[in-house]
């Protein structure tokens, strides 16, 4: 899923080439920039990293200084720059099976659940990993679907969607090719049977990666959310703690109109909803949360 970098920079007077330094008051109109964009905020801890990381954008756009860079996104450049200055500014870090406690309620718990009440109904059951980063995710999402629930409900389709911001990630995601690291926690079986093995790059095989739609989505834009509909279960983990209040309760909202009535929210283990709604219904396992709709 994607994270803003979790990296301490050393403090420094100059940036780029030495010369060129984000002062306060521009740190805080990019900040604010970026907020407006996106919905991430950066606090005052992350000054260093934001200059960092919009460096890279001033070499690869020729901006000789960070309020030229600014300027140049607001008079005319943001369409085809946008883009770039999200994917520069987040990093992923995620990996398969990286949640095990919330994969197995939702195994043995929640879709047994979802399938028992659509016996009747519909016999589709639609997920949704919300800032999927590099694929890890929604890619465990369909492993699990191809080798255990798939067999158990032979009667259901199952449909994934993974989205994000950053678009580099997303067409790693698509290429399915991963490292050692990445694929760690994957079960030996499931590795040798659904991975083929290229050099040292793990390759997600074309019946797992044809199971899951990856799509660019922004959380914090309510056009792009209303495109998210009927979902059954939404995983949006480790990804609220880049937002304030404000903005979480929006896109906790958009979340919430998203799912079918008793769909489950999932969010990471270190985020809570308390505080910022009361919609949803907390269904409390052994070792997680989940919140359900209605």
């Amino acid at each position: 899923m994607s994270l803003l970098a979790q990296i301490n920079l050393p403090a420094r007077k100059s940036g780029i080439h030495g010369r060129n330094e984000l002062t306060a008051p521009l740190f805080d109109q990019y900040r604010r920039f970026i907020y407006e964009q996106t919905g991430i905020y950066f606090q005052d801890n992350k000054k260093y990293l934001l200059e960092s990381r919009i460096s890279r954008r001033l070499l690869a756009t020729s901006k000789g200084d960070f309020q030229s860079y600014l300027q140049f996104l607001k008079n005319g450049g943001m369409r085809t720059e946008l883009p770039e200055l999200v994917n520069a500014v987040t990093i992923n870090e995620t990996f398969f099976f990286r949640t095990p406690a919330q994969f197995d309620i939702i195994e043995q718990h929640i879709i047994p659940e979802l399938v028992s009440r659509r016996e009747k109904t519909s016999r589709r059951i639609k997920i949704w990993s919300a800032a999927c980063s590099t694929g890890d995710e929604p890619y465990t999402l369909a492993l699990i679907t191809k080798d255990r629930l798939q067999p158990r409900f032979p009667h259901i389709s199952f449909e994934i969607v993974g989205t994000d911001i950053n678009t580099d990630v997303l067409e790693n995601a698509r290429k399915g090719s991963y490292g050692p690291r990445s694929v760690r926690n994957v079960p030996p079986r499931m590795l040798s049977r659904y991975f083929s093995v290229e050099q040292d790059r793990y390759i997600v095989k074309p019946e797992i990666r044809q199971m899951v739609k990856f799509m660019h989505g922004n959380l914090a834009d309510r056009s792009s959310m209303l495109k998210m509909r009927n979902f059954d279960l939404i995983i949006c983990a480790n990804v609220l703690i880049y937002f304030d209040n404000k903005s979480k309760q929006q896109v906790v909202s958009s979340l919430y109109n998203s799912l079918n009535q008793g769909g489950y929210l999932l969010v990471g283990f270190s985020e809570t909803l308390y505080g910022v709604t009361q919609a949803f219904k907390p269904v409390r396992f052994e070792k997680t949360i989940a919140y359900k709709k209605g």
